[in-house]
């Protein structure tokens, strides 16, 4: 049974990161993601979506301009509680290979500021950081992961999500009490062994999911003026004169395209890797 689930998982792993569909055509499980991406019931206090720090209207990052100015942090589900990062944005985040090491040893792909989400558990490292947060205590807060299945479980999009992941894709037994439990800091979902290996199964699911619709058009657009430029769209765009300077600068003497790599379509202005700019570490800056 497993097999088929791992085999399964694959599978729209494959399909779903791959295939970038037009902006607004979502596959069902690219649906599925966006449901569960924007569901603010998924945290402790039911405040909090992955889209609350990942705004669409303002590039899938943080949407508050005074925060990102001032301190860059956001406030969980708890209040009073502050993450310690600004989020990055989940925009092309699914285009980062695997965590490794080149052979120059260089650190290279991941999610996260500092590649901890390294794609070794679900195979992509979107769908390894889409994890985090659900349970992060400075986040969304919820005790358990169980929780997190168990709010998908019992939402309106649960038809949809055992559409994607099959029929009985929730059929677990929750206690009488998984309500309270899920309210509670530190607790823990009773559940028999087999139940938790559906759950923790679901919960893989439930990331791979997002990361499927974080890999759909409607996130990664290529939408910017350098996009437009160089695509093959009917909606072109032109370079200013002052912007051909400062490209002809990023590529040349100012050698920022050595890391940030310059292409034609769909550039990601990245090469993925992690380098040593030689600043000191900021000992007021606990992350």
């Amino acid at each position: 049974m497993r097999l088929k689930w791992i085999i399964m998982s694959l599978s729209l792993v494959l399909v779903g990161l791959w295939i970038n569909p037009a902006i607004g055509e979502l596959t069902p499980e690219a649906q599925l993601g966006k449901d569960i991406f924007f569901d603010m019931a998924l945290s402790i206090n039911k405040n909090q979506s992955c889209a609350t720090c990942h705004g669409p209207e303002v590039g899938w990052t943080g949407p508050d301009s005074i925060l990102n100015a001032h301190g860059s942090v956001y406030e969980g589900s708890i209040p009073g509680r502050f993450g310690d990062r600004k989020p990055p944005s989940s925009a092309y985040a699914t285009l980062s290979p695997v965590f490794s090491v080149d052979k120059k040893g260089l650190f290279v792909g991941g999610n996260f500021w500092d590649g901890r989400a390294t794609g070794e558990k679900l195979g992509n490292p979107a769908a390894d950081q889409a994890q985090g947060p659900f349970l992060n205590p400075k986040e969304q807060a919820l005790p358990d992961s169980a929780c997190v299945v168990y709010l998908v479980c019992t939402a309106s999009y649960l038809v949809s999500f055992e559409e994607v992941w099959g029929d009985g894709a929730c059929d677990i037994t929750w206690p009488a009490d998984v309500e309270s439990t899920c309210s509670t800091e530190g607790s823990t979902v009773s559940l028999s062994s087999s139940d938790r290996t559906k759950s923790d199964m679901a919960y893989d699911n439930i990331a791979l999911s997002i990361a499927t619709y974080e890999a759909s058009g409607e996130v990664n657009a290529f939408s910017s003026k350098h996009d437009l430029t160089f695509s093959n769209s009917s909606i072109k765009a032109k370079l200013s004169k002052e912007e051909q300077k400062g490209s002809a600068l990023f590529q040349g003497k100012g050698k920022c395209a050595k890391c940030h790599i310059f292409g034609g379509k769909n550039a990601l202005f990245t090469d993925f890797t992690f380098d040593n700019l030689g600043l000191p570490q900021n000992p007021e800056n606990p992350a």
